[in-house]
């Protein structure tokens, strides 16, 4: 009896996650989109300029403020954190992954990150465009930086491709504490990323928050078209074995 009530669980447990997975998709789209615009207009307003720079200075020392709170390898650390969300690593861990995808034979989920990936970059920039917020000039910069301040570039694309990637192994793993270890990770990676920027004075905080939601968002609505192609067979389903 075992034998056929496990099969059965498990197949009541993956119905109610194809139902739910979609829900949850489109609602965090719903509300990190709300998040971000009511953010964007709270800083075209001027709203978020005390905050903005008192917790920039907050971050610094106030004898010198060239000089981050924190050790000297604290600040080597906030930079090797923040390369992981630069244009050269995203790159790198797309590339590996769509190399990885590509192996598998799943060509329509390749195209898939592609389109999720490229995307964001295309909306990065246009919302940098767009905004034209000046990079802070109360504390000097600990990195390079070369484009608009509003939304972090940095934020919103490693909330773009880590999250999108950790999505996509979730639905190869079937534990669940897997699962919520491949996603408190991505978080995390992504977490940390934004807060470096802070760190480094290179952005201010709400370009940070405002590159969390704006990544979030998109991430959202790719996944929730990814979980709607797939449903019709058009791209491949991460967690079924396929030969190219």
């Amino acid at each position: 009896m075992q034998f056929l009530i496990a099969p059965a669980t498990r197949l009541w447990l993956r119905l109610r996650l194809n139902e739910i997975g979609p829900l949850l998709s489109l609602s965090g789209f719903g509300f990190f989109a709300w998040a971000f615009i009511a953010i964007a207009d709270e800083v075209r307003e001027g709203e978020t300029q005390t905050f903005d720079s008192a917790l920039l200075l907050a971050l610094r020392n106030p004898q010198n403020l060239a000089d981050p709170l924190g050790p000297a390898w604290l600040e080597e650390a906030a930079r090797d954190i923040t390369g992981l969300g630069g244009y050269a690593v995203l790159a790198i861990v797309t590339l590996a992954t769509l190399a990885y995808l590509m192996l598998s034979g799943k060509r329509a989920a390749a195209v898939l990150v592609i389109v999720a990936v490229y995307g964001g970059m295309m909306l990065s920039t246009g919302l940098k465009l767009g905004f034209e917020r000046p990079r802070p000039d109360l504390v000097p910069h600990g990195a390079r930086v070369y484009t608009a301040s509003f939304p972090s570039g940095h934020a919103m694309l490693s909330a773009v491709v880590y999250l999108t990637l950790g999505a996509l192994l979730t639905r190869v793993q079937e534990g669940r504490r897997i699962q919520a270890f491949l996603m408190g990770l991505a978080v995390f990676i992504t977490l940390l990323v934004g807060m470096s920027r802070v760190y480094l004075g290179v952005h201010w905080p709400s370009d940070v928050l405002a590159g969390w939601a704006v990544g979030a968002a998109w991430a959202s609505l790719c996944w929730f078209v990814a979980l709607q192609l797939q449903r019709r067979g058009k791209v491949e389903d991460p967690g079924e074995t396929s030969h190219p």
